[in-house]
């Protein structure tokens, strides 16, 4: 099969990642319990006409793709792969205010239409009159892996030379909150719900400075006990050494399940440098799309921002790091990036 390289990474979060790929060198402080995207200003990718027509996690769909596709000089990819968790909330919420509202009745399915899961994928590809494949995963914390793998499927197996995968999804308004009701009373996540899009051009053809992707394993149940075995596994099918891997990117969240990222780490010399991204993004389902986004920057920059890292200094060069992201000790996943 052909490998599969990462051309261009894009996204939009809590912090100044769109403007800038060093932008999480002096991160932003966070709201302690929800907090919104760094919003672009979105008319310089969107006519004004279209723009206002749509929710908050489109404009952050259509812009960062288009901008990946920018970045890795792409004018239409072969196929276009999302995952998201809850789609687009905000109209979701919209068209069951309205059923209340109306007591079922005369309701206009404006909302409802706008709502669906696929509508991130459908605009772009609209955007770009793209007619090629096209297909959104709702897997919960496992949506853009889902994707991700998808993807990279594709590329190996040549169905595909260049892929636009993207993780998408956006706070909301009112569901959120009881998901937070829910993380307070059982004493769970502490870091902010959030938002964000995460966009990444994947083709066969090595290119300057692109990232390999090697490799994507997900687990939707892992015992604690079973961490260091399925790590080790990982490692030895592609040939990864432990010593080998440069930066460990963990996805903490301050929850009683973090333990599952201490044990990960127990896996790892004290050479492999470690770094925490949520507590400056916040949590959300497709959040592990910024983790890979982190991991592309730093193999790509050599460079990564201070307040992330726990523990020594890295070595330089970088050239292989592992994202590892879980949800209340559900969906697991293990990406495995190299220069």
């Amino acid at each position: 099969m052909k490998p599969c390289y990462i051309y261009s990474a894009v996204s939009i979060s809590a912090q100044h990642t769109f403007d800038s790929e060093l932008g999480l060198l002096e991160p932003l402080a966070l709201q302690p319990n929800k907090v919104n995207a760094h919003h672009p200003l979105y008319k310089s990718y969107i006519p004004p006409a279209a723009l206002r027509r749509m929710a908050t996690g489109v404009k952050m769909g259509v812009t960062a793709g288009k901008k990946a596709l920018e970045n890795a000089n792409i004018i239409q990819p072969d196929a276009i792969v999302m995952g998201t968790g809850m789609g687009c909330i905000e109209d979701t919420e919209t068209f069951l205010n309205a059923i209340i509202k109306n007591d079922e009745a005369y309701l206009t399915p404006t909302a409802f239409i706008q709502s669906t899961h696929n509508t991130v994928g459908a605009q772009i590809a609209l955007g770009l009159q793209c007619k090629a494949y096209n297909n959104t995963y709702v897997h919960g914390a496992l949506s853009f892996e889902s994707a991700l793998l998808d993807g990279l499927l594709q590329v190996e197996d040549d169905s595909a030379s260049t892929v636009l995968v993207g993780g998408l999804d956006e706070l909301g308004k009112e569901f959120i909150d009881y998901i937070e009701l829910i993380e307070n009373k059982n004493e769970g996540i502490t870091v902010p719900f959030s938002e964000g899009a995460s966009f990444f051009v994947l083709g066969a053809i090595k290119q300057q400075h692109a990232v390999q992707l090697k490799a994507i394993k997900t687990f939707s149940a892992l015992t604690l006990e079973n961490v260091r075995s399925v790590f080790m596994a990982f490692l030895k099918e592609n040939a990864c050494p432990p010593e080998t891997i440069d930066a460990l990117i963990l996805g903490h969240n301050g929850s009683k399940y973090d333990h599952y990222y201490t044990e990960a780490a127990s896996c790892f010399p004290k050479t492999t440098v470690q770094l925490k991204y949520k507590q400056c993004i916040g949590e959300y389902f497709t959040a592990s799309a910024f983790g890979l986004y982190l991991g592309v920057t730093l193999l790509k920059n050599q460079d990564l921002p201070s307040l992330l890292t726990c523990g020594d200094t890295p070595k330089k060069p970088l050239k292989n790091s592992i994202i590892y992201n879980q949800y209340n000790g559900r969906d697991h996943s293990l990406i495995l990036l190299s220069l």
